[in-house]
């Protein structure tokens, strides 16, 4: 039985948390929920989040250099565009022993901060607190001492910000170097500010303790590491009494503008901390109770919650490029088209629909800078420096992003303005048809040497693409565009599921070339699966070598080499023939390890166990979160809600594996310790398919059709943004409830 409650609901949206009175920033903290991590991961990355700055380090509270895409430079202080440090760290003496705080017992992550726990002795020990402050480039650092023995405590501090000033990823191409840097004591802020020698990029330190000395470059707790700076400390004495505790707390600010820009935010940092992390708390309250999630698999639940903190710690704000989400941390920190292509469509399901707006907004303005063709860029540093001016398979499936936006938002201005962009988008897709038979020619997602024929996942956005295009061009009443988009986009969904399925594999293709070509990668195929020592794989594509050497032609056409895991796009968007559809995803199904999706079928394990602790970076062989949601939206689309949450049950093996409280790009363990499209793989099957939110915001519409596992027999989504509307849907046995805030339409299918 299906009920409809057409009452209005009362907006929590921008409720601000109200924690308890605090004598401390680590007390108030302590206030909100965290994760404890694992011992066995101390020796690993976590992040300190904010939306102009950022802190990478070790959860034992070391910095060590780290990061592959600037060799050892990727962890530290970033304000982007420039680097201010590669960590700071805390040196206490007792008169008798000296510690430095970068071994931590334990430690706990927040959504807006994170604590690390260390046991110095039997008498002393130490909580080191860290958070930033949304829209400053600063952030506050906390130590709360404890004297647990009968006798007062006198110990003398030497805090030390590790400085090392320098540009992000590309800064050569815009002329940029990195000077050597140097700090001067500044007396009216009674700390240090440092400045890289060839550039106006600044960096300062101060706490607010009465310093008692200061000294550079190194102190005892220094290391060797990379880059062109120095350890410049501050010192300070303080006493603790029998059984007790003393907080003290330390400012990092930076700037690549000015000194007095510098001196602006550290003000702002000190005038009232508590409030500041008052504020971000509060923020966090609304991302959580915004489409919050209440289903019987509280791991599940708990993934999704976090899920979207860690979206929310990827926003990149740099004034003079423009607000956006970046893909992953640490090493792609920047800006991706292609990535945000599925990133956005969770976050607006999850309803952060300001930042989807800013980041397609800024998506446009890096792909003109180096595209006048419509073009969309894949990747970008934060200096407005376009790598990849875009990938075959970005463009299209932007512009299915851009109807998604709608849909939810119902923005006509943003419609009319980016029309004419699609427009000129799938002319140039069009162009790279070589050979004329509607399939562009090029690469897609898959990053595979030599694979740049037709391929699926391109093929399948373009029709995606032509769809959302037909659409838009109703809803602005160009019939003539409407029509032949139209067209075009049914003659490939018929296309893909002829010239695209390949029969004795029970699979869509990989990709479609000549026989020749086949055969060499092929070739290229068993070399990289016996590399691997994946006999399996090598048995079943010399057989395919086998039967591709008997094609008596050249002509090109469909091939299953790779097992990739973008031969599912198919059932992701919807236009599988359903029975076809049955048959892709179970064979799909033979490529997942218990944490989810291989990128590369042929790369499985014949355990169900994924590789972890990596040490040289690669692909080759890796489960990935992306991967896994697509197949949970494959199966969800296709009626499969039970099977489509076991994987999702997959992810969720994943969550809190490393870094509690989230999800590595690379399952369980490697890559990027968070990853933006972890959103899409999580977020959009429960909203869009177990709830069944199908938003029509232009026409103050909302169409519901649920198909929720078979286990959830009580399941809640409250808070859900459609356009100004907001609406609640709750599974009672076979009820369906809903609520909403405005008189809109609301069909329960």
């Amino acid at each position: 039985m299906k009920k409809w409650f057409p009452f209005a609901l009362l907006a929590i949206l921008a409720a601000c948390a109200q924690p308890p009175k605090s004598t401390s920033l680590t007390e108030l903290l302590q206030s909100a929920s965290g994760i404890s991590g694992k011992a066995e991961y101390l020796p690993s990355p976590f992040v300190a989040a904010g939306d102009r700055i950022y802190a990478v380090g070790h959860q034992d509270g070391s910095f060590p250099d780290l990061g592959w895409h600037v060799t050892g430079e990727m962890g530290g202080i970033w304000d982007h565009p420039i680097k201010l440090m590669d960590g700071y760290t805390l040196g206490i003496s007792t008169g008798e022993s000296y510690y430095c705080l970068n071994q931590a017992s334990e430690f706990i992550n927040y959504p807006m901060g994170n604590i690390h726990r260390f046991e110095l002795n039997e008498n002393l020990s130490a909580t080191r607190m860290q958070f930033v402050p949304d829209g400053l480039e600063g952030m506050i650092v906390e130590y709360t001492l404890t004297n647990s023995s009968d006798q007062p405590m006198e110990l003398e501090l030497e805090f030390a910000g590790m400085v090392d000033l320098r540009p992000v990823w590309l800064g050569e191409r815009l002329d940029l170097e990195d000077g050597t840097d140097f700090g001067i004591f500044d007396k009216g802020i009674q700390g240090w500010v440092a400045k890289d020698s060839l550039n106006p990029w600044y960096t300062a330190i101060n706490t607010d303790q009465e310093v008692k000395g200061w000294s550079q470059p190194r102190t005892q707790c220094s290391y060797d590491r990379k880059g062109k700076g120095l350890d410049l400390a501050l010192t300070s004495s303080i006493n603790i009494s029998p059984g007790g505790q003393k907080a003290v707390t330390y400012f990092i600010t930076g700037s690549y503008q000015s000194k007095d820009h510098l001196k602006e935010t550290l003000y702002k940092l000190q005038e009232n901390p508590v409030a500041l992390l008052t504020a971000k708390m509060g923020r966090y309250d609304s991302i959580r109770n915004t489409a919050k999630l209440t289903i019987p698999d509280k791991q599940v639940q708990e993934m999704y919650t976090w899920t979207k903190y860690n979206t929310d710690w990827m926003m990149r704000d740099v004034p003079e490029q423009g607000r956006g989400l970046s893909a992953g941390i640490p090493d792609y920190p920047w800006w991706f088209g292609t990535d945000n292509t599925y990133s956005l469509q969770g976050l607006l399901a999850t309803g952060q629909h300001e930042e989807v707006k800013a980041t397609i907004d800024l998506i446009f303005k890096l792909s003109v800078s180096v595209n006048d063709n419509g073009r969309i860029m894949h990747e970008a540093s934060t200096n407005g420096v376009v790598f990849n001016p875009g990938n075959l398979n970005t463009t299209p499936y932007f512009i299915h992003l851009l109807w998604k936006y709608y849909e939810w938002t119902g923005d006509q201005t943003l419609l009319e303005e980016v029309y004419p962009k699609v427009q000129k988008g799938l002319q140039w897709l069009e162009a790279q048809d070589n050979d004329g038979n509607g399939y562009p020619d090029g690469a897609g997602m898959m990053e595979i040497h030599g694979l740049h024929s037709e391929m699926i996942d391109v093929v399948v956005y373009s029709q995606a693409a032509y769809a959302s295009a037909a659409k838009m061009a109703e809803q602005l009443h160009d019939h003539e565009s409407e029509e032949a988009y139209t067209e075009k986009a049914e003659q490939l969904k018929t296309q893909i599921n002829s010239d695209w399925w390949v029969d004795q594999s029970n699979s869509y293709a990989d990709f479609r070339t000549s026989r020749v070509e086949t055969l060499q990668l092929i070739e290229d195929a068993i070399i990289r699966a016996d590399t691997i020592n994946k006999p399996w794989a090598v048995e079943e594509l010399e057989q395919v070598k086998s039967q591709v050497g008997r094609l008596r032609d050249n002509r090109v056409q469909g091939f299953v080499v790779h097992h990739n895991w973008v031969v599912n796009t198919p059932m992701e968007l919807g236009i599988a023939d359903p029975e076809k559809a049955e048959k892709a995803l179970e064979t799909a199904a033979n490529f997942a390890s218990k944490y989810g999706m291989y990128v590369t079928g042929i790369d499985r394990d014949e355990s169900t166990e994924a590789s972890s602790k990596w040490e040289v970076f690669s692909y080759v062989g890796a489960v990935m979160t992306l991967p896994t949601g697509v197949q949970a939206i494959g199966e969800a689309r296709h009626g499969n809600a039970d099977k489509s949450l076991e994987y999702l049950k997959m992810l969720s093996n994943g969550f809190s594996y490393a870094l509690p409280g989230s999800m590595y790009e690379v399952s369980p363990d490697y890559g990027m310790i968070c990853q933006a499209w972890n959103i899409y793989a999580v977020g959009t099957p429960i909203i869009e398919h177990y709830f069944g939110v199908k938003p029509r915001a232009y026409e103050q519409k909302v169409i519901i059709e649920p198909n929720f596992p078979s286990t959830w027999t009580n399941a809640k989504l409250e808070n859900i943004r459609v356009g100004d509307n907001v609406l609640s849907i709750e599974k009672k046995g076979d009820e369906i409830l809903v609520s909403q805030k405005l008189d809109w339409e609301v069909d329960i299918k």
